[in-house]
């Protein structure tokens, strides 16, 4: 792909260092968004991961067997990515091509990094619909994250920037009751779900128990039955 179709100010292409999202401006970019997972790498380190709000909300007692998790609204990867360095093999789903492709392209480059490689290996990439394919999953998975998308709180006005660069291609998601149910029709031990640090449970409905941090809260709904823990 040398070049995307520019919309709305947007153009996809390939730049020195990766597939970029660029938002231009009379013919000039003033801003481009690429994956890049080796600026995740001191947050990849074990003392570090384990205080992750996400890892530490994931966590599987007494797993038996491989751990497997499913990012359904995955964007450009960070939060499988924690997952994956967490021991988990992670299935990510997006559905907006563009992301998609920025997707690929940042995870192609990180199977090249020697430190990033072994994580990557257990995270694999499909552009489709989650909503659709969560129900039709061949076996429940250990965990399901759902992270719709929310404006950015206390984050540098360059990352506030990018995160406005995405919402131009994909907006919040405006069905969230059917996102949340595909996520409980296929049976996890739970579901993840990342909100806005005083922002309403996802569909109204209430979490189990929460994990916070300073910006963001992950609500941990641990459904019943045998896939419990």
């Amino acid at each position: 792909m040398a070049q995307g179709q520019p919309a709305h100010g947007l153009a996809l292409r390939f730049g020195a260092h990766g597939l970029e999202l660029c938002c231009t401006r009379g013919g000039a970019d003033v801003l481009c968004l690429r994956g890049d997972f080796t600026r995740m790498l001191p947050r990849l380190q074990p003392g570090s991961l384990q205080r992750e709000l996400l890892v530490r909300a994931a966590r599987i007692r007494r797993p038996t067997g491989r751990l497997v998790a499913i990012d359904a609204t995955a964007g450009l990867g960070e939060d499988a990515m924690l997952l994956a360095a967490a021991g988990f093999s992670v299935q990510l789903y997006e559905s907006n091509p563009v992301i998609a492709a920025l997707l690929a392209d940042a995870l192609d480059r990180a199977a090249g990094v020697p430190a990033l490689a072994p994580v990557v290996s257990r995270m694999q990439l499909h552009e489709t619909d989650s909503r659709t394919a969560l129900p039709k999953l061949p076996a429940p998975p250990d965990v399901i994250l759902l992270d719709p998308m929310f404006p950015a709180r206390h984050k540098s006005a360059l990352v506030k920037k990018k995160l406005q660069l995405l919402q131009m291609l994909a907006c919040p998601c405006a069905d969230e009751a059917a996102l949340l149910m595909a996520a409980i029709a296929a049976r996890p031990r739970k579901v993840l779900v990342k909100r806005p640090l005083k922002g309403a449970c996802l569909a109204g409905i209430k979490a189990s128990h929460s994990f916070t941090g300073r910006a963001i809260r992950i609500d941990c709904l641990v459904l019943p039955g045998p896939q419990t823990h």
